[in-house]
């Protein structure tokens, strides 16, 4: 879609915008809607139009309020989930004003927006009249201006700039920088090929130390060594989400977890090491005792399993694997945690016999430290039964071992195999 295309759509075109939407589309049928809106409206504006409407479908993940919204398909996959940025909105309570720096459709904007006044700036301008509409159809429109310009030039900030808020010189006025992480083909994992390059804040810092940046949750570590920076990482109902990097007056911690768990305390909790000193403690090693516990993979990315397990009073299997055990049930929002049945040295034939005989025919296998497939598995053990069981396959001391688990704690009403029990 072009920008004069979207420009009639957000005026003379809402009745193709409204047949679009009546259709309820899918990508997977777009050629059969396409056909149909054309007969009826110009081609551009049938396809504009319905490209809004199937993305609206499936943004509605990602925000509550994604049936008034515009998008583009790369900027709704790159957008975070709205719950997210409200989150980390937050932190920018207390200063004046916030840059939103590739701000795209203003996935990010609103919610900077709901706590304090924002300039944008992209330099798309097709996303920029996008995050223009969206910010006024949540009737946020007074509390930004919209800047078009090329970050990898310069920050579009000088004295008497018109379309920015007054004095943007001020160390008041904070960052949020949320470079491309995508390309046309593929996902983009190092900070080095991201558009523009995470390098560019370099010379950012010394003016607007307050800078938060948004990057991928898959980055090699060692590319963040030269940044003064706390590394957060995010979680969403068990699934790794983003990673944030905040600089100055905004850092807190040295690494930090957040996990929102969903359902009816969905979060966030938040598990955070204040120094970079915390990697060197260890905990004890142990047999699988009564309890099995599979840290949240914002802790995983976080590094920080050890802190987890002090909270937890548990031990690990091994110094190289992440799961953790304990004798006693602690409940914690930071891991899923299984009953141990049994355990035992990994054999397949042993283990085979000691599912058949507990009619076992149903199993989940998850892994660490194994190099067992487990579709294989499951194939060879060629089971038959009405029971499930949960098969861990990892090392104890670098020996490999299978655990096998029931699920939750039969004692604790209301624990669900494998559940996320949140307290704060």
């Amino acid at each position: 879609m072009d920008l004069p295309t979207f420009s009639t759509l957000l005026t003379s075109g809402q009745e193709v915008l409204q047949a679009a939407i009546n259709l309820q589309p899918r990508q997977v049928d777009f050629l059969r809607h396409y056909q149909a809106l054309s007969r009826r409206f110009a081609k551009e504006l049938a396809r504009g139009a319905l490209e809004i409407a199937i993305l609206r479908l499936e943004a509605a993940d990602k925000f509550p309020f994604a049936d008034k919204l515009y998008f583009t398909r790369p900027a709704l996959e790159q957008a975070s989930n709205y719950e997210l940025s409200a989150y980390r909105a937050r932190r920018y309570q207390g200063f004046s004003r916030v840059a939103d720096l590739g701000c795209s459709v203003g996935g990010d904007t609103l919610a900077l927006a709901a706590v304090l006044p924002v300039i944008g700036v992209d330099r798309d301008p097709l996303r920029l009249r996008m995050a223009q509409a969206n910010l006024a159809v949540c009737d946020l429109s007074e509390k930004v201006n919209f800047i078009q310009a090329d970050l990898t030039a310069s920050l579009p900030f000088v004295p008497g700039l018109k379309s920015a808020y007054p004095d943007p010189e001020s160390t008041s006025l904070s960052l949020f920088f949320d470079p491309a992480r995508r390309t046309e083909e593929r996902r983009v994992f190092s900070v080095k090929g991201y558009q523009p390059p995470l390098s560019v804040i370099k010379s950012w810092l010394d003016r607007f130390p307050a800078l938060g940046v948004k990057i991928s949750p898959g980055v090699k570590l060692v590319e963040l060594a030269e940044y003064d920076a706390e590394v957060e990482f995010i979680s969403l109902r068990g699934e790794l989400k983003e990673s944030v990097l905040w600089f100055g007056p905004l850092k807190t911690a040295y690494r930090r977890a957040v996990v929102f768990s969903g359902g009816v305390a969905p979060g966030p909790y938040i598990l955070a090491a204040e120094e970079q000193a915390f990697s060197l403690k260890t905990l004890p090693l142990s047999k699988p005792q009564a309890y099995l516990y599979e840290p949240d993979p914002a802790i995983l990315r976080a590094g920080l399993v050890v802190a987890l397990g002090l909270q937890l009073e548990a031990a690990q299997l091994d110094p190289d694997i992440a799961y953790l055990t304990a004798s006693t049930l602690v409940r914690t929002p930071f891991a899923r945690v299984w009953a141990v049945a049994d355990w035992f040295p990994f054999q397949l034939k042993h283990l085979r016999a000691y599912l058949r005989e507990r009619n076992v025919g149903q199993v989940v296998v998850k892994k660490r430290g194994s190099p067992i497939e487990p579709e294989a598995l499951i194939r060879d053990l060629k089971l038959k039964g009405d029971e499930e069981r949960v098969i861990f396959l990892t090392h104890l001391r670098g020996r490999p071992i299978v655990v096998v688990c029931c699920g939750g704690n039969p004692s604790a009403p209301g624990t669900r195999k494998g559940e996320i029990i949140p307290t704060r």
